[in-house]
C-alpha cells in the first residue's frame, strides 16, 4: 500500500540552484517527477552527515565511516548529474587512501561550506503532503517544469500575519492581498499547527498579544527548516528603540508602527520579498 504522504519539492528553490540543474536533468532523463523527487530524497538521506565527514578530514581525523559518507554523497551526486562538488570529494578519498591528511584537508575545506549550504538549501526545498492533495507528481519532470513556468505569472508569495485583533488583519488582507496570498493567525498560540500545512515567505507579526508577544515565535518559526531564513516583519504600536533593537537582535528583518498607512506597509514588504 502506498504511503498516504507524498514527498515532493519547491521547483522555485530548485531552480535557484544552478549547480543542481534540474532543467538540464529534466532534458536529458525521461523520469517522472515522482522518480526525480525520490532520488533527491535519497540524497539527503545519504548526504546527512557529509558536512561532518568533510569536517572531520579537515580536521584531519577522518576515518572509514567519512570515507563511506562522502562515497555514498558521490553516488547520489552522479544520479543527480551533479558535478559540482564530485572531483573534490573524489580528491579527498583519493588524499585518504594514500594517507596524505594535508591533500584531504585541502580538497574538504574547498568545498565544506558550499556543499553545506547546497545540502540545506536542497533540504529547506523538501515539502510533504496528504496524497489527496498532492501535485501531481507522475508526469514527467519536463512536463511538470513546463507546467510550473507556465503558471508562474500567476503565483502569489505567501504572507502570514499573526495579531490578535481582527481589525488590524483586515487591515493587512486588504492592502496585501492583490500581489501577495495572505494568511491571518488571530490565535498566535496555533501558529505551530498552522506552519504543518503552510509555507509563507513572510511573517508579519504583532509585537504585544495577550499571554505572548511575537518575540516567543521567533523560536517556533525558526524551529522548521523551511523558515530558517524567511523574513520576519514586526508590526508594533511600541516603536521604541529598546523595542526594535531586540526584534533585530532577534533575526527579525524590519518593523512597521501601528497604525500603519498601506502604502508603507506595501514598500515594507516588497523590500523583503523577491
Amino acid at each position: 500500500m502506498d504511503d498516504p504522504i507524498i514527498v515532493y519539492y519547491d521547483l522555485q528553490a530548485l531552480l535557484a540552484l544552478d549547480s543542481l540543474n534540474t532543467r538540464r536533468f529534466a532534458d536529458k532523463f525521461a523520469l517522472t517527477a515522482k522518480a526525480y523527487f525520490r532520488i533527491l530524497t535519497d540524497f539527503l538521506t545519504a548526504s546527512e552527515n557529509a558536512g561532518v565527514a568533510l569536517s572531520r578530514f579537515i580536521n584531519r581525523n577522518g576515518d572509514i565511516d567519512a570515507y563511506r559518507c562522502l562515497d555514498n554523497s558521490i553516488t547520489m551526486l552522479v544520479k543527480l548529474e551533479c558535478d559540482a562538488y564530485i572531483e573534490e570529494m573524489y580528491s579527498v578519498l583519493g588524499a585518504y587512501e594514500t594517507g596524505n591528511w594535508r591533500l584531504a584537508a585541502y580538497h574538504a575545506e574547498r568545498i565544506k561550506d558550499s556543499f553545506d549550504d547546497f545540502y540545506s538549501k536542497i533540504l529547506a526545498a523538501k515539502r510533504t503532503v496528504e496524497e489527496i492533495k498532492s501535485p501531481k507528481i507522475d508526469v514527467t519532470l519536463k512536463t511538470y517544469l513546463e507546467t510550473f513556468e507556465n503558471n508562474a505569472s500567476l503565483y502569489k508569495p505567501g504572507i502570514l500575519a499573526v495579531d490578535d485583533s481582527p481589525v488590524i488583519l483586515k487591515s493587512v488582507t486588504s492592502a496585501l492581498s492583490a500581489e501577495y496570498k495572505v494568511y491571518t493567525l488571530q490565535k498566535p498560540l496555533l501558529l505551530e499547527n498552522l506552519l504543518k500545512r503552510i509555507t509563507p515567505e513572510l511573517f508579519l507579526l504583532d509585537y504585544k498579544m495577550p499571554g505572548i508577544n511575537g518575540f516567543d515565535l521567533i523560536p517556533v518559526i525558526r524551529g522548521y527548516e523551511a523558515h530558517k531564513d524567511t523574513p520576519i516583519v514586526f508590526l508594533t504600536s511600541e516603536g521604541t528603540v529598546d523595542i526594535v533593537k531586540s526584534a533585530l537582535a532577534l533575526g527579525a528583518r524590519d518593523f512597521i508602527v501601528k497604525p500603519f498607512v498601506p502604502e508603507e506597509l506595501r514598500g515594507k514588504i516588497a523590500k523583503w520579498i523577491v
